[in-house]
């Protein structure tokens, strides 16, 4: 114990010692400057601007443009991220780094709008929005930051990710290279704070009112708007004591316009859609790249990351690519080298391979002239199970939609049977999304062990005999179910899993989400106008889960569950057709409800099925190494 507590103790001080002589090297070749760049109203947007002190060749330009702060302020203060592995390949190779607080944030002038809709055609200069601010910024920088190359690039992550989506569109013939990573883009569809319609409580709740983010923001300011604490550690208990969503609104207060913008708007009405960034995709010029990057197991945006790729390749003409690996949101950015997630090994350091083989050589390439962006493949993308990077030269790629339909005693199968199963949703008890007491949202959550749920007589469980052979799902995954309630609206919770066999495996048994989302009841044919259920009627709920990369291996199952609740990460639905931002306690009633799987009402789970080149590695998904010498459908490494 001894030892192991002097080697660890020893790599510490290796690690600051590294990462002290990084910051040194740093402080000898760049200089930092905080500048005031006016925009073309008027408003100025402090910007932190890191420049080499080398004058031997003209240097690139790196954007990011963030809601969360330029900090640490100050000439002497300096961002730490800029000697730690994500960008130390870009301080090292003598990029200019510039951060900038967006409109109305932090130490920028300015009122700040949530998600500020896109103009898209701008008639004076009062007209602006996220992409005029970031042209603006651009133009600056060319013209005022001496010795760059007239290259400029803009990344940035969830929040940040939206901003240089919005950068994209701005036109401005310097910006040649925009990464949106894990980028919010509909915040009623699917990303942080509703899906499908259905209310994310949990997140939605913590960043705008425990976190502070949707408090007032007089300005200028250098620190965080202040939040609320938590009294209790146990979310599940502390959300189902608070009760309607009445009660939570009054915690907010009145002065948290972002909380209450989300209560008066229940629906996907005018004010959701003109914040719904992929509509303008097709104002991206031809001469600007996108790398599109995101994580499998991103619990908060992987719906913008998906999607927003999608609505690109569709509608834009510029040369756009794809990485997905077997992250959490923002994984690969961090100092967590990616190879596990939970319980769950991935075998290798992805995000270290990723910033190598992919990120690097694609600002590298478009802002320093090398070419090498040009070379990436169109998608890269990690299949868990098989635990390997494939390259494919389309997402998704040709797929067979291979439908496994609920039987009789719980099986799932390929043929139609006929059966109804039934239980009682009841919203004083609801199904918890992950076990345990846990006062923040555990990421994990995304690829944990489903025995606890799967225990539960609210929670329908259909599973596949053991296969004989792999089978590989990439692409979207469709639920087209039939469904009847005593009540006037309901909530229906997909859950794809992978069951591990029993015998000697790493997790004997492990019934390992893959993809689990929500379509709450009342959205079943419109988004837009919700209509009640009739009491009893048969009614078909269709939707679409996000996209997988995944292998089920031989021996191993492919389990459904099925619910109508996953408190507290979505709110509960009263099961009467109200108002549920303005319901009260009395408002919430049991429902049973009956699944229903016969030949009138085919209840079914659709499946992207592919057959991928290359071996398959023979060990089991949790301990597989991947093999990175032929990962694609059509091409080779």
């Amino acid at each position: 114990m001894r030892i192991i507590l002097f080697i660890i103790i020893l790599l510490t001080g290796i690690t600051a010692n590294a990462q002290q002589q990084d910051s040194t090297w740093l402080r000898d070749h760049y200089t930092k400057t905080e500048q005031y760049i006016p925009m073309r109203d008027g408003v100025r947007l402090y910007t932190a601007i890191y420049s080499p002190r080398d004058t031997g060749r003209p240097h690139p330009i790196l954007l990011l443009r963030t809601p969360y702060s330029c900090a640490p302020y100050g000439p002497d203060n300096w961002w730490p991220s800029l000697w730690l592995a994500y960008f130390k390949h870009y301080t090292h190779d003598y990029y200019c780094i510039v951060i900038q607080d967006v409109r109305g944030a932090f130490k920028s002038e300015g009122r700040f709008v949530d998600i500020r809709p896109y103009i898209p055609e701008k008639r004076s200069n009062s007209d602006i929005d996220e992409a005029s601010d970031a042209y603006d910024a651009i133009d600056w920088l060319i013209h005022n930051n001496s010795g760059n190359n007239g290259r400029v690039g803009v990344m940035g992550i969830s929040y940040p990710g939206f901003y240089a989506a919005m950068a994209a569109l701005c036109g401005h013939p310097a910006l040649k290279a925009v990464s949106p990573q894990a980028p919010v883009t509909d915040w009623f569809m699917g990303d942080d704070l509703h899906h499908n319609g259905a209310f994310m409580l949990q997140d939605a709740f913590s960043f705008y009112v425990q976190y502070g983010f949707g408090n007032p923001r007089p300005q200028p300011r250098t620190n965080w708007p202040a939040g609320i604490e938590q009294p209790d550690p146990d979310s599940y208990h502390y959300f189902l004591h608070l009760g309607a969503l009445p009660h939570l609104t009054r915690i907010a207060g009145d002065s948290n316009a972002a909380w209450l913008d989300l209560m008066h708007h229940p629906d996907l009405d005018a004010w959701w859609q003109e914040r719904n960034d992929r509509q303008y995709v097709d104002h991206i010029p031809p001469g600007t790249a996108t790398l599109i990057v995101g994580g499998l197991f991103d619990a908060e945006d992987s719906y913008g990351t998906w999607n927003l790729y999608k609505a690109i390749e569709a509608r834009a003409p510029n040369n756009n690519k794809l990485v997905i690996g077997p992250w959490y949101h923002g994984q690969w950015s961090g100092t967590s080298p990616g190879n596990q997630l939970g319980d769950i090994s991935f075998g290798s350091k992805t995000g270290d391979w990723y910033k190598q083989h992919i990120e690097e050589p694609f600002f590298d390439g478009y802002l320093t002239g090398s070419g090498r962006g040009d070379r990436l493949p169109e998608a890269t993308v990690f299949f868990t199970g098989e635990n390997r990077w494939r390259n494919l030269d389309r997402w998704p790629p040709i797929a067979d939609t291979v439908a496994f339909f609920p039987g009789p005693d719980h099986t799932l199968g390929r043929a139609i049977s006929a059966g109804a199963d039934q239980y009682t949703s009841d919203p004083a008890d609801p199904v918890p999304y992950i076990p345990g007491a846990h006062a923040d949202r555990p990421r994990e959550y995304m690829d944990a062990d489903q025995r606890f749920a799967a225990m539960r007589k609210d929670v329908l469980v259909y599973q596949t005999p053991p296969l004989d052979q792999p089978l590989t799902v990439a692409g979207p995954l469709v639920a087209d179910c039939w469904i009847s309630t005593s009540t006037t609206d309901a909530d229906l919770v997909i859950k794809l899993i992978d069951v591990f066999p029993n015998g000697n495996t790493p997790n004997p048994g492990y019934q390992m989400l893959i993809r689990g989302n929500v379509l709450r009841g009342r959205y079943r044919n419109s988004f837009s106008q919700p209509e009640p259920f009739t009491p009893g009627q048969p009614t078909r709920l269709r939707f679409t889960l996000e996209d997988i990369a995944h292998t089920f291996e031989k021996g191993h199952c492919i389990m459904i569950q099925v619910q109508s609740s996953w408190f507290p990460l979505v709110d509960r639905n009263p099961q009467q057709f109200v108002n549920i931002y303005e319901a009260k306690d009395s408002d919430f009633v049991p429902a049973n409800i009956t699944l229903w799987h016969n030949a009138m009402y085919p209840s079914r789970i659709i499946l992207p099925v592919v057959r991928l080149e290359g071996a398959r590695p023979k060990r089991t998904p949790t301990v597989s190494k991947p093999n990175t010498s032929n990962h694609q459908q059509t091409i080779s490494q």
